[in-house]
This record gives structure tokens, sequence and C-alpha cells, in this order.
């Protein structure tokens, strides 16, 4: 039987890949000043039925990325959540490395608002998003440390 939760896991620290992100094997290049660029490859477990990359697998990064940019302006374990997302597919992606860049534009009070484009190995635009990230009002996860296991 699959275990379906709750389950326990360690980050590395603030900025790093859980265990999703592992999972898609994206890999966080740079996370500073509101801004991120993360990368995945395209292997053939995120291949939709034509051979082509999922589209939720380039929403994944999209919104992963959004999150390192975001982590990078609020205080460590600082509790946010995506509440909307609209994405824009511009190109399909056959092979190679898809790298992914964003960027906070607007920050209200709990309220992120970021635009993210993702890039092929070519730098050809494949796809943009724009998304809604809000800050819990407990703006902390309580008695959460790195290190610690969370829930």
């Amino acid at each position: 039987m699959t275990n379906t939760g709750p389950h326990k896991f360690e980050m590395e620290e603030w900025i790093s890949c859980a265990p999703f992100e592992r999972l898609l094997n994206m890999k966080i290049i740079q996370a500073g000043e509101g801004q991120a660029v993360l990368t995945m490859p395209f292997i053939v477990e995120l291949s939709q039925g034509s051979g082509l990359m999922h589209g939720g697998a380039l929403v994944g990064l999209a919104d992963t990325a959004m999150v390192m940019a975001i982590k990078s302006l609020v205080e460590p374990l600082t509790h946010f959540a995506t509440i909307s997302l609209q994405s824009r597919f511009l190109h399909p992606v056959k092979k190679g490395i898809v790298t992914a860049r964003a960027q906070v534009k607007r920050h209200d009070g709990r309220k992120f608002t970021g635009k993210v484009s993702l890039f092929d190995e070519d730098e050809r635009e494949v796809m943009q998003a724009t998304s809604m990230f809000k800050v819990a009002a407990q703006a902390k996860i309580r008695g959460i440390t790195f290190g610690s296991r969370i829930e």
C-alpha cells in the first residue's frame, strides 16, 4: 500500500529544493533580490503521450522559480502559498534543459505578484507565467527550524 501521508522531510536550507523539485531534477542556479533562475532537464519521465515535455512539469518549474524569488525577499520560515498562476504555452519542448527566470514584480502587504519566463536550450521562450502568492497571517511556520522535521 502506498503511503499517502502525512510525510516528513528535511529541507537543507531556506532556499533549496524540496522532494517534489528534486523528483523533477530541478536545480537552483541563482536566487536573490527578488529574482531566481532554475533549470530542469527534459527526461523521458516528464514526457506526455506524443513525446513532448508535459505542461504540468513546465508549470511546476515556473511555480518553483517564483517561490525561490520570493524566498530571497522574506525571512526564513515565512509561510506563503501560490493563490493563482496563469500560464501561456508558446512552443513545445522536445529536448534539452529548460531554464526558468522569475522576478517578483510587486509586493503589496501580504501579496506578491511575479512573472516567470521559461526558455529551451536554444534560448527560445517556451512558456510565460504570472502568479500571485500570499503570506499566511501567521507569517512563520511555528516551531520549525532548519534541520528539524516538517510534517
